[in-house]
């Protein structure tokens, strides 16, 4: 395969549980649908930590978020950890981010060479947790079940304004790359922040679905005391006692996620509309994804946070040259595995070498169909708030091991109880299973030293973060750039209208034809 551009499609809190191509016929994205049928749909898809700092910062530089110090929504990303957009400028790409990457610290770029809008989340040490407060679960972010309860319709609000932002910039940034003499392969990464909470969204898209025919979660309502620990301590984390949840706002706030998640599909459909209209579609590479799922009303829970399917399951397709047409991958795959992938589609195949050893494996060869070589094999760690030491998952063969010091195990089959519903520690019959995942947690994680590097950012970060507010507070977000003297039609860098304003038309129509006299 050349050298192709490459398009990432980034959700925000998108479940793959809900989406037709995972079996979630009801729910409507004719866009996702038509790329799962022309491309690899891997069934098996996982984030390395359910909440959004610190998968996103696994995701750019294919590392567990504990090796790199990204631990939790306010881990600051270290500047010198190379991501994916440092491998693909240094093979040549042009690099682009269009909207929300939540990068902790004063670094808003980490290696893309442009980014054409500001994040929606904050940049500061704000949502630092702190596993000193045990007296009750601590919630720097201060989540609710407010979105559950006021979930429904609306005209406009704050997230269609930021998604609609992004949209717009990353379209104009294909545009303006098809006209640029600059014609280096891209990677272009659009991400949008549907259809996370509060879930409200427009009529438009609520008026695809039949209220009546909103199904209810799969598992019932679990009673507080029925819970696993790590499940009471976040539902008191979210303040799940602040509101008694009826059947008609679950259906509701179901309702309303599945219309955010066709307005994300609209949105995938507008980029691959330019795609079409610029002449790329057959030399870019187009990935779909999220940065962690959703529990959407499951066992009573809500959001992310959590070691269950709904929250760790995210949706990956790929589509473009070279990638074996309407295929499904069942081996489990991460998000971890984007950087080498990419590293390898940027170099025909060859790879640049890692600059650091990478916890992701390449996905190339399984984007033709080969997944011989794939260890079925995916590690999953939270290091935020709602426990209080870190919280490591492998997944193995099926099978789902859950270790964090001050809880009991937990061990689910996935094959015969996707549902999670038995906890299979403890079970003689699973003895073997559950001692050599034991085992392998601690021989792939030192979960000593990250225990000790956590408590110890935790407590840097919150004595950081106090002193900042101190006196006169300076923002790390970051601020696009936008100069108007050099848009449009400018003065005297622009002395001929007609000559400046045929030079952004495209196609590019050339004012005199090729076999003019004049042009000989």
């Amino acid at each position: 395969m050349s050298r192709p551009n490459i398009l990432v499609i980034q959700a925000d809190q998108l479940t793959a549980k809900v989406l037709p191509m995972y079996g979630k016929p009801m729910v409507i994205t004719p866009n996702l649908s038509r790329l799962a049928e022309r491309g690899v749909t891997f069934v098996n898809a996982y984030c390395n930590n359910p909440v959004c700092a610190p998968s996103r910062a696994s995701m750019l530089t294919g590392r567990m978020s504990s090796a790199i110090g990204a631990y939790d929504n306010a881990g600051e990303f270290p500047s010198a950890t190379p991501t994916i957009a440092h491998y693909l400028r240094r093979q040549g790409y042009r690099t682009c981010l269009s909207g929300k990457m939540h990068f902790i610290g004063a670094d808003q770029l980490h290696g893309f060479e442009e980014r054409v809008t500001t994040d929606i989340y904050p940049s500061d040490y704000g949502w630092t947790a702190d596993w000193t407060k045990t007296d009750e679960p601590y919630s720097p972010s201060r989540m609710s079940l407010r979105s559950i309860v006021e979930a429904g319709l609306c005209e406009r609000n704050l997230q269609i304004d930021y998604d609609e932002h992004v949209a717009y910039h990353a379209e104009q940034w294909l545009f303006d790359w098809a006209r640029d003499t600059d014609r280096r392969p891209f990677l272009l990464w659009a991400s949008f922040t549907h259809p996370h909470n509060p879930f409200i969204t427009t009529k438009t898209f609520w008026d695809l679905y039949d209220h009546a025919q909103i199904d209810l979660p799969r598992v019932p309502f679990i009673p507080f005391d029925q819970r696993d620990p790590w499940s009471q301590r976040y539902a008191l984390t979210i303040r799940a006692d602040e509101h008694d949840i009826s059947e008609e706002q679950v259906r509701t706030a179901r309702h309303a996620y599945y219309a955010m998640t066709s307005y994300f599909d609209s949105l995938v459909g507008r980029l691959l509309s330019v795609l079409d209209r610029i002449g790329q579609t057959e030399q870019t590479v187009v990935f779909v994804i999220a940065d962690h799922g959703e529990m959407m009303g499951e066992r009573g829970s809500w959001f992310k946070f959590q070691p269950f399917e709904w929250s760790v399951r995210v949706p990956m397709i790929a589509s473009g040259p070279g990638v074996k047409r309407g295929h499904r991958e069942e081996k489990a795959v991460s998000l971890l595995d984007l950087l080498p992938t990419f590293n390898d589609l940027a170099s025909d195949g060859r790879g640049v070498d890692p600059i650091d050893p990478l916890d992701g494996a390449s996905l190339a060869g399984m984007l033709g169909g080969d997944n011989s070589s794939r260890e079925d094999t995916t590690r999953i760690e939270f290091l935020g708030e709602g426990v209080y030491a870190p919280a490591c998952i492998l997944l193995r063969d099926g099978f789902k091991y859950v270790h964090c010091r001050n809880d009991p195990p937990m061990l689910f089959d996935l094959k015969n109880d996707p549902d999670e519903l038995v906890n299979l520690a403890g079970v003689a019959a699973h003895a073997a299973v559950e001692q050599g995942m034991h085992a392998e947690v601690h021989a792939r994680w030192d979960y000593a030293g990250i225990e000790r590097d956590v408590l110890e950012s935790q407590r840097r970060r919150l004595f950081a973060q106090e002193a900042l507010l101190q006196g006169q507070w300076t923002a790390w977000d970051f601020q696009p750039a936008n100069d108007a003297s050099r848009q449009f039609v400018r003065g005297a860098v622009d002395p001929n209208t007609t000559a400046t304003k045929a030079k952004r038309r495209f196609p590019f129509v050339p004012a005199v034809p090729p076999d003019h006299p004049r042009r000989r």
